[in-house]
C-alpha cells in the first residue's frame, strides 16, 4: 500500500517535494525524491529527531536518504545530521568552522536537554561538500537540484536549495521566517541579509513557493516584504 505524505505528517509542496514542521522550535526539514535517491534538507535538533526524520523518509520513499543539505549552522537544523549515516552532506563554505561547543551551548540555552546537546555536539557531522557559489546536484530521473551559497545573512554560511518544477520550490533556511520575526543572533550579518533575499527572489522568481526555516510556505511577495522590513530594521539601503 502506498503511503501518502500527509499520512506520515509531511506537507507535499510539489511533485516529489515535501516538508515537515518539527516540534519544539517549529523548524522545517525538507525532502526531495529522485530516482533511487533522496535529499533531506536540514536534519533536526538532536540525534533522536534526526533518526525519526530518517525513518519517516524511508517509509515514505522506500529508499534511504542519500544526500543531506544543511542550510546553516544552527543546532535546530544540524544536530540530527549524524543519524543520516552514509549520506553525502552539503553546506556553505565555512559552515565546517563553527565550533561544536558553540552549538552545544546555544542548544542548551534554548532548552535542549544537556545530554542530548552533548551527544549531538560530540558526533557533529561536518559537510564533505562545501558550496562556494552554486552546485547542481543530479538526483537522477531528470531531477536536478540547485544548491546556492547566497549568504551571509542570517548567518555567515547560508545555503538555499532550489528545486525546479511546477511550481519551483525554494528552501530558504532561516533567511526567511514566517512564524515570527527573523532572528538575528550574534552570528548574523545584517548588512548583507537584504541582498541575500534579493538573490533568493532572483533564483526562484515570482511564481515559486518559498519554504522558510520556520513557519508556513510563503510566496515571493512575502519574501520581498520581509526583505524590506529587514532593510528598514538594520538601516540597509539598496
Amino acid at each position: 500500500m502506498t503511503v501518502t505524505w500527509e499520512e506520515l505528517g509531511w506537507e507535499r509542496v510539489a511533485a516529489g517535494v515535501g516538508r515537515v514542521r518539527l516540534p519544539g522550535w517549529d523548524c522545517t526539514a525538507g525532502l526531495v525524491v529522485g530516482a533511487g535517491t533522496v535529499l533531506m534538507i536540514d536534519a533536526g535538533s538532536s540525534l533522536a529527531e534526526g533518526a525519526r526524520l530518517r525513518t519517516r523518509a524511508e517509509e515514505l520513499t522506500g529508499s534511504r536518504v542519500t544526500h543531506l543539505a544543511l542550510t546553516h549552522p544552527h543546532f535546530d537544523h544540524v544536530f540530527g545530521a549524524a543519524a543520516f549515516a552514509g549520506a553525502e552532506v552539503f553546506g556553505a563554505v565555512g559552515v565546517d568552522t563553527v565550533p561544536a561547543e558553540e552549538l552545544r551551548a546555544d542548544a542548551v540555552r534554548n532548552g535542549l536537554d544537556e545530554t542530548a546537546a552533548a551527544e549531538a555536539a560530540d558526533t557533529l557531522v561536518r559537510p564533505r561538500h562545501l558550496v562556494s557559489g552554486e552546485w547542481t546536484l543530479d538526483l537522477g530521473g531528470g531531477r536536478q537540484v540547485l544548491l546556492a551559497n547566497i549568504g551571509p545573512g542570517h548567518t555567515a554560511h547560508d545555503l538555499a536549495v532550489l528545486i525546479p518544477g511546477s511550481p519551483e520550490t525554494v528552501f530558504c533556511g532561516d533567511l526567511v521566517e514566517e512564524s515570527g520575526e527573523p532572528q538575528a543572533g550574534p552570528d548574523a550579518v545584517p548588512s548583507h541579509w537584504p541582498a541575500a533575499l534579493d538573490r533568493l527572489l532572483e533564483l526562484g522568481g515570482e511564481d515559486a513557493l518559498y519554504v522558510p526555516g520556520h513557519g508556513a510556505v510563503v510566496d515571493a511577495a512575502f519574501v520581498r516584504a520581509q526583505r524590506d522590513a529587514l532593510a528598514a530594521r538594520f538601516g540597509v539601503s539598496r
